[in-house]
C-alpha cells in the first residue's frame, strides 16, 4: 500500500474551564468577539483525535429533533439543534420582543408580591430525540448571545424508549431517566461543557434550565450503538453509515468541511455538506480511513460527488483491511470521477473487512461514500454482546 502523505495536526489540548455568570451587554461589532469558549482544542470529548472524528448523537441530519417543550415564548426549541453557530441580529425584534437563534422562555414568576421570585426547583424543560442512540461522552449548552437571559443552572438526563415514543410517554411515571449532568450553573454567551462517565445506550435527552431563559444550541457527543437485531433484519446495509456506527479514525485533511460528511444519511444538498480540501502543491493525494460498524463483507461501494463541479476529486481508489494487523488490499483501482455525480461499483467478488481507505487524486472532494454489504457471524455475535452490556 502507498505511503499516507503527512496530515496536519491538531493543536495541543488545552484545559477546559468552567464558565459561570453573566456576559457583558453586546457593544456592537462581531458579536462572537467576547464569546468565552474552553480554547483552541476546543472539549476533549467534542475534538478531533488521531482516532475518529466526534459524532453529534443529535445532529439533526441523523434524525435528531426536539420534539417538545414547556415553554417557546420567545424563540422556538427546534433553534437548539439548528447546524452551525447561533447567529445574532442586533436589530431584528417580532411582536414579542427580541428574535434570538435559539430556545427562550418567558420570564418565570413567584407567587405573589410577598414572593415575587420563582422556587428554587422551579425549571424550564425540552425533551430531544437522539438522531442515532448510543453512549453520550460530553454535552455542549450553548449560551451564545444569550448575555443577560441565559440560565442560572441546566441539567441534563437520559432515557433508553424504544420505538417512537410521544412526549406523554416519555414524561410518563413510569419512565426511567438517568442523570448526565446534574444541576450546574452555566455563563451567558459562552460554550459551556460537561464530560459524560455513564456508559449506557440511550435514546432520549432531556434539558432543564433554572429557572427559565434562553440556551442557543445542544451538541451531545458520543458513539453510535446500533441495534443489531435491526441491522440483521435488513441483512445487506451501509457498512460505514455514520447512522448503523461506522466513523472516521482519520483524514489527511479537513480544511472546508469535516471528513465525517461523507458517512452522513441522504445526498449533499450544497457544496459545503460533503467533503473537500484545500488545494494541494506538494504532488501528494488526500484520503480518509474509516472503520466500518463492524466486520463485514462488502459487496458494492458508492462514490457520490454531488454539488462538488469544479472541486470534485479527479480520481478515487479503495483500500480494505481485516483486522488491525492484516495487510491492506487494493479493492478498487484508481478510477475517474465525474463531477456532481453518483458512481456505483459492483465488486468482482465479496471482500471482508473491517477498516477501509478512500484515497482521492490528487485533491479536492467527494460527497458521499456507500460501502454496501453484511455482517460476518462473529461480528454479528460481538455487536449483540455489546448492546445487551449497554441496555441492562
Amino acid at each position: 500500500m502507498p505511503p499516507l502523505p503527512a496530515d496536519h495536526p491538531p493543536s495541543a489540548p488545552d484545559p477546559c474551564p468552567s464558565f459561570t455568570g453573566a456576559a457583558a451587554p453586546y457593544g456592537g461589532g462581531d458579536p462572537y468577539a467576547d464569546y468565552r469558549t474552553p480554547g483552541p482544542a476546543g472539549f476533549p470529548f467534542a475534538r478531533r483525535t488521531g482516532r475518529s472524528d466526534p459524532v453529534d448523537l443529535a445532529d439533526r441530519r441523523l434524525g435528531a429533533a426536539v420534539v417538545a417543550a414547556n415553554d417557546e415564548f420567545f424563540a422556538d426549541r427546534e433553534n437548539l439543534l439548528t447546524p452551525g453557530p447561533a447567529v445574532f441580529d442586533p436589530e431584528r425584534f417580532g411582536h414579542k420582543g427580541k428574535i434570538m437563534d435559539g430556545w427562550e422562555t418567558r420570564r418565570r414568576r413567584g407567587t405573589g408580591a410577598d414572593r415575587p421570585h420563582p422556587r428554587d426547583g422551579d425549571h424550564d424543560w425540552a425533551l430531544v430525540r437522539l438522531g442515532a442512540p448510543g453512549v453520550v461522552r460530553g454535552v455542549v449548552v450553548d449560551t451564545a448571545h444569550f448575555r443577560g437571559n441565559h440560565p442560572q443552572a441546566v441539567s441534563v438526563e437520559a432515557a433508553l424508549v424504544p420505538g417512537t415514543p410521544s412526549p406523554e410517554e416519555l414524561l410518563a411515571p413510569g419512565t426511567a431517566w438517568t442523570a448526565l449532568v446534574p444541576r450546574t450553573p452555566v455563563g451567558g454567551h459562552a460554550a459551556n461543557g460537561f464530560t459524560v462517565a455513564v456508559e449506557r445506550r440511550f435514546t432520549h435527552l432531556r434539558l432543564r434550565q433554572f429557572p427559565d431563559g434562553g440556551v442557543a444550541r445542544l451538541r451531545v457527543y458520543g458513539e453510535v450503538v446500533p441495534d443489531p437485531g435491526w441491522l440483521a433484519a435488513l441483512g445487506s446495509f451501509d457498512l460505514v453509515a455514520l447512522e448503523n456506527g461506522g466513523q472516521v479514525e482519520d483524514a489527511s485533511d479537513r480544511f472546508y468541511s469535516p471528513a465525517a460528511h461523507t458517512i452522513l444519511p441522504g445526498r449533499s444538498r450544497r457544496m459545503d455538506e460533503g467533503w473537500e480540501t484545500r488545494r494541494r502543491r506538494d504532488g501528494g493525494h488526500d484520503w480518509i480511513r474509516y472503520r466500518l460498524v463492524e466486520r463485514g463483507e462488502i459487496r458494492a461501494v458508492e462514490i457520490d460527488t454531488a454539488y462538488l463541479k469544479g472541486n470534485s476529486a479527479g480520481w478515487a481508489s479503495l483500500w480494505l483491511q481485516d483486522g488491525t494487523d492484516g495487510e491492506w488490499t487494493e479493492i478498487l483501482p484508481p478510477t475517474r470521477l465525474q463531477p456532481d455525480s453518483g458512481h456505483r461499483f459492483v465488486l468482482e467478488r465479496p471482500v471482508t473487512g473491517d477498516r477501509l481507505r478512500l484515497d482521492i487524486h490528487p485533491d479536492g472532494g467527494i460527497s458521499r461514500l456507500r460501502v454496501h454489504g453484511t455482517l460476518t457471524p462473529d461480528a454479528t455475535t460481538r455487536l449483540h454482546a455489546r448492546h445487551r452490556s449497554l441496555t441492562a
